[in-house]
């Protein structure tokens, strides 16, 4: 499949300075920053910089380094936060949208990891 990166979207502008960000974490392929309309006490966006669209094309076309560097910061970021469970924290969710059904909004893949308070279910249960 061919992905076309649109270099306009709100994070690759985050990624060049153009917009400013509260960053949580940052490293040589990865920038993790607080959401601007959290869903929770604990919000925050972890983004390759790298140009990928989604997860499969994340996943797919990085570098091996890239991958690495990506899951690891996360990692970091949800032991800053302490929302790890067991390790002072309840747990967290992390989530990738993809996708008009998955409810994508940024064309810039990225994972919300969220936490500080219960979140209920993912997902109502559908009979379709």
């Amino acid at each position: 499949m061919a992905y076309t990166y649109d270099p306009t979207n709100i994070f690759a502008r985050i990624l060049r300075g153009e917009i400013p960000n509260r960053t949580v974490l940052q490293s040589e392929h990865t920038l993790a920053f607080h959401d601007i309309a959290p869903h929770a006490p604990v919000h925050v966006l972890v983004i390759p910089k790298g140009p990928y669209v989604n997860f499969d094309h994340f996943s797919l076309e990085a570098s091996e380094e890239e991958i690495v560097d990506f899951h690891r910061t996360a990692g970091q970021v949800i032991a800053l936060l302490d929302v790890q469970p067991g390790e002072g924290g309840e747990g967290y969710r992390v989530i990738a949208n993809s996708g008009a059904h998955g409810m994508q909004e940024v064309p810039h893949y990225h994972i919300h990891i969220l936490g500080g308070r219960v979140l209920g279910p993912l997902l109502m249960r559908s009979d379709r």
